[in-house]
């Protein structure tokens, strides 16, 4: 019969086991309060992961939304996206509710339209971004969001964003088109400027309220999409945009 022999930790291999052991312990303690606080509903699993897909035209200004949103930062110039781009961040609400968002930055370009399907089909919530200097762009918001009424979740949380209010002067699209639409469909609406980051905060904030309110995709019965009559459209612009004073064209 083998025997065991007995092995002694040398002191300095003991006291690094004790001093990584040390440095654990805080870090199992906060996975452990994030697990049973109830404030944290991007842990539990009824609200796990809210996975947002933000979509529109190419050069609406999708992807600097999101760099706005994620990391408060703006490029004057971006490279239209490659099929998806990946991102998260993380909003508290006034009641201490963390809600997080896992965002699909997806392409505009009609070439990769084919692929939309696969990151929309279990989001939580859904961002279509229109420029309000370009008209075609509201309207080519308005078949995505056609797109996703038909094959999207029923219970998807639909926001309808004009972006670049910097470029005031050159607006084509006005609010009030884009709100009666919005009221008209049963979407959430607002406009925001990537560039000066005015709204961008905002509009994900009131999706993060309404989202905890929604079942997620596991729990949801399945059913036809309901009607426009039985949503309310829900006015994200609490006060007017000043007009924006640059001209420069961009993709904020």
């Amino acid at each position: 019969m083998a025997t065991l022999t007995p092995v002694t930790a040398s002191p300095r291999h003991a006291a690094a086991v004790s001093s990584w052991l040390s440095n654990l312990q805080p870090r199992l303690d906060s996975v452990a309060e994030l697990l049973f606080d109830p404030h944290h509903h991007h842990i539990h699993l009824t609200a796990t992961r809210l996975n947002a897909e933000i979509t529109g035209e190419s050069a609406v200004g999708k992807s600097s939304l999101v760099l706005r949103f994620v990391k408060d930062q703006f490029d004057d110039y971006r490279e239209s996206t490659i099929g998806a781009a990946f991102l998260t961040q993380t909003v508290t609400l006034e009641d201490g509710t963390s809600v997080k968002f896992e965002i699909w930055d997806t392409a505009g370009q009609e070439r990769y339209k084919s692929l939309a399907p696969m990151y929309y089909r279990n989001a939580n919530c859904a961002v279509v971004v229109y420029d309000i200097t370009q008209a075609a762009s509201l309207e080519k918001a308005r078949s995505w969001i056609r797109e996703l009424q038909r094959q999207a979740d029923p219970n998807i949380v639909i926001a309808l964003c004009g972006n670049k209010t910097d470029l005031a002067a050159r607006r084509q699209v006005t609010e009030e088109e884009a709100k009666k639409y919005a009221e008209e469909e049963g979407l959430m609406w607002g406009e925001t400027s990537a560039k000066s980051g005015e709204g961008v905060s905002e509009i994900f904030t009131e999706i993060a309220k309404k989202l905890p309110k929604t079942a997620p995709p596991s729990s949801r019965a399945p059913g036809g999409r309901p009607g426009a009559a039985a949503r309310t459209g829900v006015d994200l612009n609490k006060q007017a945009n000043a007009p924006g004073a640059g001209n420069e064209q961009c993709n904020c």
